[in-house]
């Protein structure tokens, strides 16, 4: 569990400390990786756990998308933004980890889980939505935000307004997803074409290679923004997805530290905050989400 040093008797006796040290004319600074003080917040973890193993590193690996606008898009500068983004660095900072001691790993659809298995990254923060069948596989915490499958079209389409008009057309989405899942499972009419990133979707929607493209509605709502009037989202969603973040599957203690940091950031309005300098540029305010303890 995390504790912080902040009662007034602990902050005395550093301050004791401090002014030994001042007096003896050794006055240095230290780390507080180290348990010393150096003008932070001290963070404490239970031993082998691994927030205490990624707090002592100083680093943290977090799997994210490069390819999806407002949540997760690689920048100019090689670093990757967005509202998941932003809750990545969150859950590190509640680490004591800074930026710098972030490694993002693109993550796409199909490897989300294989990443998580064998260690290629500590978690996951990528439009990753909670169900069943992944739960098998990995441990979920959250949902940190809920959204809904939705169809993209070119703006000159009008005979698409909703999955039922789905017989016959090409759909396109991403290998690994929900939103093809649910396609191929619900509406096998349509014909599926399936890709690694939904970036690989958009130009072949341009060409009419495929009549329309599908997944949650905020990612497409920032493919819409990003397209100069080209697309456009088409009918409501017809889905529910909530949006966790993916850890190994028998690491409850960590999963559990992370609920409590999202339960955390939404009330102090880091959450909020979060949305309203990413997502929230395009996209309205979103319900609170709960917490799922499963």
């Amino acid at each position: 569990m995390k504790t912080r040093t902040s009662t007034w008797i602990a902050a005395s006796a550093v301050a004791l400390v401090a002014l030994t040290a001042c007096s003896s004319g050794d006055a240095e600074p230290t780390d507080s990786a180290t348990g010393d003080d150096t003008g932070g917040e001290m963070m404490e973890f239970e031993e082998g756990t691994t927030m205490a193993a990624l707090a002592d590193a100083g680093a943290i690996t977090i799997g994210t998308k490069f390819d999806q606008p407002l949540f997760g898009l690689l920048a100019p500068s090689g670093t990757p933004e967005g509202f998941d983004v932003e809750i990545g660095k969150i859950i590190a900072s509640e680490l004591g980890i800074d930026e710098s001691g972030i490694e993002w790993v693109e993550t796409v659809s199909a490897n989300r889980e294989p990443f998580i298995q064998d260690g290629s990254v500590d978690l996951v923060v990528a439009t990753y939505t909670i169900n069943d069948k992944r739960k098998e596989l990995v441990g979920f915490a959250g949902p940190y935000y809920n959204a809904g499958q939705a169809l993209m079209t070119l703006s000159t389409t009008d005979d698409i307004t909703s999955p039922d008009d789905l017989a016959g057309k090409t759909v396109c989405s991403v290998t690994g997803s929900t939103p093809a899942e649910n396609i191929a499972t619900n509406y096998p009419e349509a014909e599926l074409a399936l890709f690694d990133a939904y970036t690989d979707c958009l130009e072949p929607l341009r060409n009419g290679q495929v009549d329309v493209v599908t997944t949650d509605n905020v990612i497409l709502a920032g493919y819409v923004a990003e397209s100069d009037g080209e697309f456009k989202v088409v009918g409501e969603p017809f889905t529910e997805e909530p949006y966790g973040i993916g850890v190994a599957l028998e690491d409850t203690e960590f999963r559990m530290w992370i609920n409590d940091v999202l339960e955390e950031i939404f009330e102090d309005g880091r959450w909020l905050e979060a949305w309203n300098e990413t997502a929230g540029t395009v996209l309205p305010e979103p319900a609170v989400p709960t917490v799922d303890r499963y």
